[in-house]
C-alpha cells in the first residue's frame, strides 16, 4: 500500500495553536475558556487546549501531518466534539499507520457515528484501505443497557452509518451486542484494536474475546481509560486484568489508554 508521507512544514519556525472551547464535566464552560483564553496569552507557542486539557509548548504534530488534517478536516461536518478530539483522532491515525504494516484486520468496538474509523480509514487511503476493519455497535440505546445514551442513538443510525462507508468495501458494519455478536462475526487476526464502549462490563468482555487475536507488535486503544469522569470503573477493572498477563496501560493526556502486544 501506499502510506501517507510526512511533508515538512510551511515554515518550520511555526507552531500552531488549537482552542476549542469543548468541555465535559463542568457547568461553566464560558468562564474555563475565558481563563485559559488568558492563560494562553502568557505561555509559549504550541498552546492545545480542547478535550479538558490544556498544554503549551507542544509542537502540535498533528497539524503538520497534511495526509491526516485532509482527513479529519473532511470528517469533521458540524460535530464541535469531532474538532475538540483532534488529538485522541492523531493518537488512532498514527496507531492506524503502525498496524496497517501488520498482519491483521483493525477492530473498533463502539463506533458509534463512525467518524473515528473514518479518519483513520480515509488517512491510510480511503476506499483503497488494504485490510478489513470491522465495525461494532449497538446504533439504539434503551434504559436497560448500562452505558450512557449517545445524541444520535436511534433506530436510523445504523443505516446513516453504513451510508457513510459506501464505497469503503473493506469496511463492515456489524451492529449487535458485545460480546454476542463476537462469536460469529469476528476476525480471527487483528492488529489494531480500539475499544469506546462506555462500560466496563463490555470493555472486559471484548477484550477476553479479542486480545489474544491481537498480533505480536499490533495495538490495543482504550478510549476512556484515563478519564475519570464516568468512566474511573473501566481504568479500575482493566488494570487487574492486564496486570495478570503481565501488561501495563500507557495512560496518555487525552484520556486514552494503549497497550502493545508482544
Amino acid at each position: 500500500m501506499q502510506l501517507p508521507k510526512l511533508t515538512p512544514p510551511a515554515d518550520p519556525h511555526v507552531v500552531q495553536d488549537f482552542f476549542v472551547p469543548v468541555f465535559w464535566g463542568i457547568t461553566d464552560a464560558d468562564e474555563i475558556a475565558a481563563f485559559a483564553r488568558a492563560m494562553a496569552k502568557r505561555m509559549a507557542g504550541g498552546v492545545h487546549f480542547a478535550d479538558n486539557f490544556l498544554s503549551w509548548g507542544r509542537n502540535n504534530s498533528m497539524f503538520d501531518d497534511q495526509p491526516f488534517m485532509t482527513a479529519w478536516q473532511g470528517n469533521l461536518g458540524d460535530h464541535a466534539i469531532d474538532q475538540a478530539t483532534v488529538w485522541r483522532r492523531y493518537i488512532l491515525a498514527c496507531a492506524g499507520y503502525h498496524a496497517v504494516q501488520l498482519e491483521g484486520d483493525f477492530v473498533e468496538c463502539g463506533c458509534y457515528r463512525g467518524t473515528a474509523v473514518k479518519v483513520v480509514v480515509d488517512y491510510l487511503g480511503g476506499p483503497e484501505f488494504p485490510r478489513q476493519f470491522w465495525a461494532y455497535d449497538l446504533f439504539e440505546h434503551d434504559d436497560s443497557d448500562p452505558h450512557h445514551a449517545m445524541p444520535e442513538h436511534g433506530p436510523d443510525l445504523h443505516a446513516r452509518v453504513q451510508a457513510r462507508f459506501a464505497g469503503y468495501p473493506t469496511v463492515r458494519i456489524v451492529r449487535g451486542r458485545i460480546p454476542d455478536v463476537l462469536r460469529t462475526e469476528a476476525p480471527q487476526k487483528i492488529s489494531y484494536l480500539h475499544l469506546d464502549l462506555n462500560q466496563v462490563g463490555a470493555e472486559l468482555a471484548a477484550l477476553e474475546m479479542l486480545f489474544d487475536r491481537v498480533v505480536p507488535g499490533g495495538i490495543v486503544i482504550l478510549d476512556d481509560y484515563e478519564w475519570s469522569m464516568g468512566y474511573r470503573a473501566q481504568k479500575l477493572a482493566e488494570d487487574p486484568w492486564f496486570d495478570a498477563r503481565n501488561y501495563r496501560v500507557f495512560p496518555l493526556p487525552t484520556g486514552q489508554g494503549l497497550v502493545l502486544k508482544r
